[in-house]
């Protein structure tokens, strides 16, 4: 494996990049030597270290990709090739080089760069990205668009190990090697989850069966055997059975594409050396790379995991001051659903977690380890995880889909099909619901209320507080069919947690301020906002807890006693909770005046969780101030009506 020059602490000043300085687009790259890309390398590492360091952010998966990021721009004629990269947590290299070096310290923040490849912010980040395993299928699109143009470019999609188990990567495959498009998939291969068969003898193969003399020989044999079939026959199958025993790439080559590798991702002149191989083969090529994620920081090549992303690391102060005793840390609704889950499971052997790929996030490490034959990763496939959750139901045992709300829309078929339609007992803890920060829309929980309200035998809970999490995470095990408990990222407003559970009525919210002539129905972890509004208007507010069944009889009480009901909620306005206050009160022929506030009808683009709810009106300043716009609406409305009675 070629040397990379390992740092082991983040950089505090910014680095000395000459030769980076001078590459503000991939043309520029390209006219360096080969010789000189050792220290690009060195220089980018170095950057992106100081930059990530400056303004937090993806970090592990962009550091193991250096090398492979300069290959495939100083190889491939972007942005005329098309570069499509998967997920896009690996894709601040792709930005350093392709203009936005000066700007990476602005990613994630408003107005800042975006977390990952938008289309909207440079020609060179070919798709938007931000879901897994979408790479293969855009791409070949991109091929096939080329294709009907008569337009002879490349498209080349990179993918990693883990977004490889999806099921729409390998839908994909199998098109792109019936279509024979010339069509380059590169398999970021960072956990050595596929082969561990990296090394001289490997290298060598590689160089081999990605070589001119190899791929000429083969064509001009398959021209020779062409009139002969079974002999043609043969040759393939002795050449598959070559090719098995010296590489893990069978499975590719069935599916019609030319395997290729695995080769070291951080060598940079064998990469060279088989991409520019690999770029005069026509028809699909699967190039395999093996790295390292965190490669050149030590600490994070120990702790890939720890290291997927960091904040931002502020400065030393000069004067230490005087130590504070810290306040006790409050737990992440992450953290209460994955204490809640252990606590089940061990009063409860039918009990099984299940998670695509979101072990951390999720916070079902204790579990896993306590619970080894309870616990279920079944990688980046959200619709087998709904499906693996039915089936289990239907013979007896308790599943618990730990999924974020982002990625259950990917799984929205099962849901409705394999779970609802049987009214299956699948309880659904859908984490990061609502806007989730500097990820952006590609992760924002912002539809689940209104995808799952429409589902009929459904159960949908909305808990305001980590307490509330806890025991309607219990509520919706306990029910018969499914169900379903949405919290937000990140912790809550520390409200203490009762150990002992207890399911709450179905369908029962509660009052949390009694006030008058204004009444705020808040859905979920927005209470807190719309209690500190309430306070100088004396509103009532209420803490609805369920989005489905609504409480109904409660409705009908504020409606009775109030001038104006306030839907709140971090959803969508259109089609969620408020939206069902409103079709209940029409049902009932009843006419009043209702607010609803929630997300607007746009995606809401990255920046912190407050600027986020400032932007959207959802923090106590924008609640006060649309309450008080309507009721000056409602004040003229009746002026205008007692005017017009009185001529």
């Amino acid at each position: 494996m070629q040397d990379t020059y390992v740092f082991q602490e983040i950089p505090t000043r910014r680095p000395n990049t000459p030769l980076l300085d001078r590459i503000d687009s991939p043309a520029q790259l390209r006219l360096l030597d080969d010789d000189q890309l050792v220290q690009v390398a060195r220089e980018l590492r170095s950057f992106l270290l100081w930059s990530v360091g400056q303004s937090g952010g993806h970090f592990g998966a962009g550091l193991g990709v250096i090398e492979l990021t300069l290959a495939l721009h100083y190889v491939f004629n972007t942005p005329e090739d098309r570069l499509v990269w998967d997920v896009g947590h690996q894709a601040y290299p792709h930005k350093i080089l392709t203009g936005r070096r000066e700007q990476l310290t602005s990613i994630r923040k408003r107005d800042g760069l975006a977390g990952f490849p938008n289309r909207g912010e440079s020609e060179y980040d070919t798709f938007g990205v931000g879901h897994s395993s979408t790479s293969i299928s855009a791409a070949l699109g991109m091929a096939i668009a080329a294709r009907l143009k008569g337009i002879s470019r490349k498209s080349i999609a990179v993918i990693g190990d883990g977004a490889m188990t999806a099921g729409l990567a390998f839908e994909a495959l199998n098109h792109a090697s019936d279509l024979d498009s010339d069509l380059l998939v590169v398999l970021n291969d960072n956990d050595m989850s596929i082969s561990h068969n990296v090394g001289g003898l490997s290298n060598y193969f590689a160089r081999l069966l990605s070589s001119r003399t190899y791929n000429q020989m083969r064509d001009s044999s398959k021209k020779v055997l062409s009139s002969a079939p079974n002999l043609m026959a043969l040759a393939k199958k002795t050449e598959e059975h070559v090719k098995g025993m010296i590489s893990p790439g069978t499975l590719f080559e069935e599916l019609g594409f030319n395997y290729i590798g695995p080769v070291d991702g951080h060598d940079l002149p064998l990469l060279l050396e088989t991409l520019r191989n690999i770029r005069d083969l026509d028809g699909p090529q699967f190039l395999h790379v093996v790295t390292q994620k965190g490669k050149g920081f030590a600490p994070a090549e120990r702790d890939p995991i720890g290291y997927h992303a960091i904040n931002k690391i502020e400065p030393k102060p000069t004067v230490q001051p005087t130590p504070v005793p810290s306040a006790p840390k409050k737990p992440k609704y992450s953290n209460v659903f994955g204490q809640w889950l252990c606590d089940m499971a061990e009063a409860d052997p039918r009990v099984v977690g299940i998670t695509p790929a979101m072990r951390e996030g999720s916070d079902l490490v204790a579990f896993s380890e306590r619970f080894p034959d309870r616990y279920f990763d079944v990688a980046i496939a959200e619709q087998h995880a709904v499906t693996l959750a039915a089936g289990l139901a239907c013979d007896g045992a308790k599943p618990v889909v730990a999924i974020y709300s982002t990625f259950l829309q990917r799984a929205y078929d099962q849901l409705i099909h394999d779970v609802a339609i049987q009214n299956l007992d699948v309880l659904f803890a859908i984490d990061r619901a609502g806007l989730v920060g500097e990820d952006g829309p590609t992760h924002a929980g912002a539809f689940d209320l209104t995808y799952l309200r429409c589902v009929p035998n459904m159960v949908i809970m909305v808990p305001s507080d980590e307490n509330e999490t806890r025991q309607m995470l219990y509520t919706g095990l306990e029910h018969t069919g499914p169900a379903a408990v949405r919290y937000p990222r990140g912790t809550g407003p520390g409200t203490e947690i009762v150990a002992e559970m207890s399911a709450l009525p179905l369908g029962k919210g509660r009052l949390a301020r009694q006030g008058h002539r204004v009444a705020i129905l808040a859905f979920g972890t927005v209470l807190a906002a719309g209690l500190e509004a309430a306070e100088p208007l004396n509103a009532t507010v209420a803490d609805m807890r369920f989005v489905k069944p609504l409480d109904e009889a409660l409705i009908d009480s504020l409606a009775d006693s109030h001038d104006l009901l306030v839907t709140l909620e971090e959803n969508v306005i259109a089609g969620g909770a408020g939206s069902a206050v409103v079709e209940y009160l029409n049902s009932r022929s009843r006419t009043l005046p209702v607010l609803q506030l929630g997300l607007p009808d746009r995606f809401v683009d990255h920046g912190k969780h407050s600027e986020q709810l400032h932007e959207c009106g959802l923090d106590a300043e924008g609640i006060l101030s649309s309450i008080r716009h309507r009721l000056q609406t409602l004040e003229k409305d009746t002026q205008n009506l007692r005017l017009a009675q009185h001529l």
